[in-house]
């Protein structure tokens, strides 16, 4: 006899809602197909379902985004980072204190050592024939955050190691739900033949028909749940192994809408607008942004943090600010509009010939121009870099591009060989615009204070 098992899952909507009907209307398809069949089917989530660009997601702190994978009927679920470090240790503690599933995560551990009630390293689960299948959870290492908010991801290998010797034994099949990255996975695959399908996120990829390495399958559905991803095993009870392991994705972009979800959404913009309708100040007059020049909105924005953070220097791309604000009144939901970026300030430390060197790059058309996706940046170009505790001089080639003549700190050059404190959006701290902050061996993020908050205060202090 052989039995056929089914496993379908989403990753990395990042609250992209408009798309949530369209996944609540193809998996309650499948399930009634499964139940009318009577087979062995799971419903899981790879992490980064969350992201506070979504007003619903800001205000409600994602408990809306929980309250929407309990109506599908999720039976696990992992975290992703945006999960794991854009909240407060609080607010995740407690983030899924009213899910109807459990969520699996074995690398995430509490600096206090108290954990909450729904996590779990693995799950086990027996198929309607009697086949043991183990789940196991893992999420991105990023301690830099996690530390600083109360947590710690241990190490994914070692962890998977642990757990692969105490759940292989008692298993007939090993699953691991990872939101750590392809190539992670790919070297997870190397590296443990026991596990049989990996199913992946956070780098957004698109595996339509999956990837075998070292007899591991691995899988993955892209970004914001335009496909919807499904592992269908057969297991033969005469070998007593599987003989089959498929991986495919649909793309659901023009699938039918589920009426009752589109409901729910508008039900939860409500409330989501209603709790950030509080009035952080009253103007006089508008506030004027703009993505390639100096204005005073970004200089007050990027002095207030230098201020907070006690950093030599400050500097912050104008591009943070999608828009200006007009006359009268500023919400809390105004600011989320005009900064949603789930994005926290970083000091690094720089030597003076590199923090000329970032001021050069930052100066160019190609920086302010360049339309960052990813790092935390949710808006359209990175736009000109505002600088304080510092006085740039620039002049302009004959070919119209801007360069600098000098950098003063207190009317004095910089230092070459000095150190200095740099606060930066902690987007740079990552890939390669910004190589030599990238590669500051020392950085210190300043959680869990978004760019926004900051943008709240400086608004309350300048323009009441």
């Amino acid at each position: 006899m052989q039995e056929k098992i089914y496993f379908y899952y989403t990753n990395d909507l990042h609250s992209n809602f408009s798309q949530w009907p369209r996944v609540t209307q193809y998996m309650r398809e499948v399930k009634a197909k499964r139940d009318q069949s009577n087979d062995s089917y799971w419903l899981f989530d790879i992490g980064d379902h969350i992201d506070r660009v979504h007003p619903i997601s800001e205000a409600l702190l994602g408990r809306g985004n929980v309250s929407l994978l309990n109506d599908i009927g999720y039976d696990a679920v992992t975290i992703g980072n945006n999960e794991g470090i854009t909240f407060s240790h609080q607010d995740l503690f407690h983030l899924y204190d009213q899910a109807t599933f459990p969520v699996v995560c074995a690398n995430l551990e509490s600096l206090d050592n108290k954990l909450p009630e729904w996590l779990r390293p693995s799950l086990q689960y027996i198929t309607l024939h009697g086949v043991k299948i183990s789940v196991i959870g893992l999420t991105a290492p990023f301690n830099d955050y996690y530390e600083l908010l109360g947590w710690h991801i241990t190490d994914p290998y070692e962890t998977i190691e642990k757990l692969i010797q105490q759940v292989k034994e008692s298993s007939d099949v090993i699953i691991l739900l990872s939101h750590l990255g392809i190539s992670e996975d790919e070297e997870i695959a190397r590296r443990f033949s026991d596990i049989d399908v990996i199913i992946g996120g956070h780098t957004h990829h698109l595996l339509r028909t999956g990837e075998e390495v070292n007899q591991t399958i691995i899988t993955a559905a892209g970004k914001h749940c335009y496909f919807v991803g499904e592992v269908i095993l057969t297991w033969d009870y005469e070998e007593n192994r599987l003989i089959k392991k498929e991986a495919y994705t649909t793309d659901i972009s023009d699938y039918a809408i589920d009426v009752e979800t589109n409901q729910k959404l508008h039900i939860l913009q409500e409330q989501a607008e209603e709790i950030l309708d509080q009035t952080i100040v009253i103007t006089e007059e508008p506030i004027q942004v703009n993505w390639y020049e100096h204005t005073e909105i970004m200089q007050l924005l990027t002095d207030k943090i230098k201020q907070e953070t006690n950093a030599d220097i400050a500097m912050f791309n104008t591009g943070l600010l999608l828009d200006g604000f007009p006359t009268g009144k500023i919400t809390l939901g105004d600011i989320h509009r005009v900064c949603p970026h789930p994005i926290n300030p970083c000091i690094v430390e720089l030597s003076g010939a590199e923090v000329i060197e970032v001021i050069r790059a930052s100066l160019t058309k190609e920086f302010m121009e360049f339309q960052l996706k990813g790092f935390g940046f949710r808006g359209k170009v990175l736009g000109r870099m505002i600088f304080s505790g510092l006085h740039v001089i620039t002049g302009i080639h004959s070919n119209g591009q801007e360069y600098v003549e000098d950098v003063l700190m207190n009317e004095e050059p910089l230092g070459i060989e000095k150190i200095y404190s740099v606060v930066i959006a902690d987007s740079f701290t990552f890939g390669r615009l910004l190589p030599e902050v990238a590669k500051s061996e020392r950085k210190t993020y300043i959680l869990p204070d978004f760019i926004r908050d900051f943008l709240a205060e400086t608004l309350k202090e300048n323009y009441r």
